[in-house]
C-alpha cells in the first residue's frame, strides 16, 4: 500500500509568504495584542484597587507608581488597547451583520478602527488632564 504512487501532486498547504499583508490582517493581529494588553491592564487595576482598600501607606506606593511617568505611559497604553478592542468588536459586529464586507469597505473599517482607537484614547486623557 505505501509503494502506491498517486498520480498527481498532493495540494500544498499557503504559506505566509505568499500573502498581501493588509490593514485587515495587522488589524487582527493588533486585536489579539490589544486582547493580551487588556488582560494585564486589569492585574494592574486589580492592585491599584487592592492596595485602595488596604491602608493609605500601600495606597500612596500604588497611587506613586501610577503618577510616574512609567505608571502614565501604561496608563496610556491600557487605554488605547481599550479603544482598539473596543472598536474592533464593533467592527467584528458589523461583519456579522454583513456590513462592511467588501474590499475597500474592510480597509476603510480597519483604517477608522486605528484611527478612532488613537482618537477616543486622546480624549479620554484630554479629559483626564482637564479635570484629573
Amino acid at each position: 500500500m505505501s509503494d502506491l504512487k498517486l498520480g498527481r501532486a498532493r495540494p500544498m498547504s499557503p504559506h505566509l509568504t505568499i500573502y498581501r499583508l493588509t490593514m485587515t490582517m495587522m488589524m487582527s493581529m493588533a486585536h489579539r495584542v490589544t486582547g493580551a494588553a487588556l488582560y494585564l491592564g486589569t492585574l494592574l487595576l486589580a492592585w491599584f484597587l487592592i492596595a485602595a482598600s488596604m491602608n493609605s501607606a500601600t495606597f500612596a506606593v500604588a497611587s506613586g507608581f501610577m503618577h510616574s511617568w512609567l505608571g502614565m505611559l501604561i496608563l496610556f497604553g491600557f487605554t488605547w488597547a481599550l479603544m482598539h478592542h473596543l472598536l474592533g468588536g464593533v467592527r467584528h459586529a458589523l461583519w456579522d451583520y454583513g456590513w462592511g464586507l467588501d474590499a475597500p469597505e474592510r480597509e476603510w473599517l480597519a483604517i477608522g478602527t486605528l484611527a478612532g482607537g488613537l482618537g477616543l484614547t486622546l480624549v479620554v486623557w484630554l479629559i483626564y488632564g482637564i479635570w484629573g
